[in-house]
């Protein structure tokens, strides 16, 4: 008998609880919302509470010696907040700050406060961090407790002028002087948005009312919105440029290169992945198969399936070996965000 294929998509009825609910956010099915919407009311209210305590003072905060920067979201993940982040810290860079990342490291294999090196591993510092590490070679670190990954990041690089924080929106813990929140501009039409676990956001949408800035992602066209926004509103766009090979990053592909009969196979573990085959489609490459994972899943190199090109995401790449096969391809991903949010920063900082 053959091993059962990972791969292999799934019929509908054996998809995940996990899939189902996220299916649920994007098309309302009546028999869920039945039954979700009371545990809905409840995390909202939960929610509230702890935003209120931390306004009130009864949460304590504790706050570093440098400005922190909070570059969250409301959504459950799946916002292009990443991109976001590191257009920001890029842009700061720039201009001369000296800019350190603060993140939680979702997905890795340990609880402890780690500082990034160039031979951290994603089992060490999780996915998007140790992405954004090698993106904006930046001094980074990760863990649980905000406060602390940050005093250890200021040890090891006492030069810092500020910290940006990749999430952490309703991290209340960590004092903050800029809150700015990633929301994906599908969204902004939307006025059927729920939190948990009826609906994908983490906190009800009147959150955005509060923070300092939106950034509207994947979309640069102001649109209508049914819900109230801060005056600071940016756009950002996702720019796509051509794979580039895994063992090999100065050697990029272009669809017209590919010979005829040449097959082609995308493979996500990430949120929304449609998005990233959309992107491959945008560059001419016709994808004979897509695999989906869970967001942060490990990927076993052995498990691929068999193609003349396997593309992957950045974020999914740098869960790899370093000897994984040469048909190995890479789609590099960036926010081109207007007006600048590094001068806005700037400003808002008084720097």
């Amino acid at each position: 008998m053959q091993p059962e294929n990972p791969f292999i998509t799934q019929p509908e009825n054996m998809k995940s609880l996990h899939q189902i609910i996220e299916n649920h956010w994007q098309n309302p099915n009546p028999i869920l919302r039945l039954f979700l919407c009371p545990l809905s009311k409840l995390f909202a209210h939960i929610t509230a509470k702890r935003r209120a305590n931390f306004l009130s003072g009864s949460l304590k905060t504790q706050k570093l010696p440098v400005p922190v920067v909070i570059v969250g979201n409301i959504h459950a993940g799946g916002t292009g907040k990443t991109p976001i982040t590191a257009a920001l810290v890029s842009s700061l860079q720039k201009r001369g700050v000296k800019v350190g990342v603060i993140s939680r490291g979702y997905g890795r294999a340990s609880q402890a406060i780690h500082v990034l090196t160039d031979n951290s591993r994603a089992a060490d510092a999780g996915d998007e961090p140790l992405m954004l590490f090698r993106q904006t070679h930046v001094p980074t670190a990760v863990g649980a407790n905000r406060y602390e990954v940050g005093r250890a990041l200021l040890a090891q690089n006492p030069d810092l002028q500020m910290i940006v924080a990749d999430d952490g929106l309703q991290h209340y813990r960590l004092a903050r002087d800029v809150e700015i929140c990633v929301f994906p501009a599908a969204d902004m039409g939307r006025d059927n948005l729920e939190v948990l676990p009826n609906g994908g956001l983490r906190e009800p949408v009147s959150r955005l009312e509060t923070v300092d800035c939106v950034v509207f992602s994947n979309g640069m066209t102001e649109q209508k919105t049914v819900f109230r926004l801060p005056e600071n509103v940016f756009y950002s766009q996702t720019q796509i440029a051509a794979p580039y090979r895994f063992n090999c990053p100065q050697e990029t592909l272009l669809a017209s290169s590919l010979k005829t009969g040449e097959t082609c196979v995308a493979v996500a573990g990430i949120a929304r992945p449609q998005r990233f085959f959309d992107s491959l489609g945008e560059l001419g490459f016709r994808l004979q198969n897509t695999v989906v994972l869970p967001d942060h899943a490990a990927i076993n190199v052995a498990d691929l399936p068999v193609a003349d090109y396997v593309f992957i995401t950045e974020k999914d790449a740098v869960k790899l070996p370093e000897n994984v096969p040469e048909n190995m391809w890479v789609l590099p991903i960036r926010a081109e965000i207007e007006p600048d949010l590094g001068d806005w920063v700037l400003w808002k900082l008084g720097i």
